[in-house]
């Protein structure tokens, strides 16, 4: 499997994301889409970033119950995006009827991947907000393990988490990782952060990556650094 750098694509509106697309000529980088980019700009913003080559990773972590979920990934699963996601707090029933809207009727389908724990979450936080007492690792662990049964492709977790994951369920076992940030940079609202390097070695697949690129002076420039230290 491939390594790649996904771009977070936090913008409020579909004219902010295709003007910064518009500065990568050379390479089209994968993109996400999250909450706030979709709900503004709604599913067109996803053809007209699929038009323009990126691939796509739709961020919007349904957890509902089960048959709400099934039929919100039909009609997700036509927009074509490359890789969507839920929350694996939503139970293996529900994950698994997020596979079964999201298969199409030609056996095809994006990538599904589960949300473990946030990275703005740590141990102290899910202690005493969610009366999760089990350790954070754990917790991480038990989920992944759960998509994993459900049929799921891979998890979003921290880099931190990463090579856990792959010893729990092997090295197929997609990881998608937020929470990178370049050396000194600001960590924000991040809990769970590393850089692009230390990802790499923690075995993460792909790294999500928004305002160290979106909010950078030369965000071309800070994307194929990423890119250097990530892949190589």
């Amino acid at each position: 499997m491939g390594k790649d750098v996904i771009i977070a694509c936090d913008f409020d509106s579909g004219e902010k994301t295709l003007a910064f697309l518009d500065k990568f000529k050379e390479v089209k980088p994968f993109v996400k889409i999250g909450m706030e980019l979709f709900y503004a700009a709604g599913p067109t913003i996803i053809s007209d970033i699929k038009e323009r080559g990126h691939k796509i990773f739709l961020d919007l972590k349904l957890h509902d119950i089960p048959n709400t979920v099934k039929k919100a990934m039909s009609v997700l699963s036509h927009l074509g995006v490359d890789m969507c996601n839920v929350h694996a707090s939503g139970t293996r029933r529900m994950m698994e009827a997020a596979i079964e809207g999201l298969t199409r009727s030609d056996g095809t389908r994006p990538l599904l991947i589960a949300v473990t724990q946030l990275t703005s979450t740590d141990e102290q936080t899910m202690h005493d907000d969610l009366l999760i007492t089990s350790p954070l690792d754990e917790v991480v662990m038990h989920y992944a393990h759960n998509a994993a049964l459900s049929g799921l492709d891979g998890v979003v977790c921290s880099p931190l988490e990463a090579g856990k994951v792959h010893a729990r369920c092997g090295d197929k076992f997609v990881t998608v990782t937020p929470g990178i940030r370049f050396e000194g940079g600001d960590v924000g609202d991040q809990k769970r952060v590393t850089t692009p390097a230390m990802a790499k070695e923690l075995g993460s697949d792909y790294i999500v990556v928004g305002r160290p690129i979106t909010s950078a002076v030369d965000p071309v420039s800070a994307y194929e650094q990423c890119v250097k230290d990530f892949i190589g």
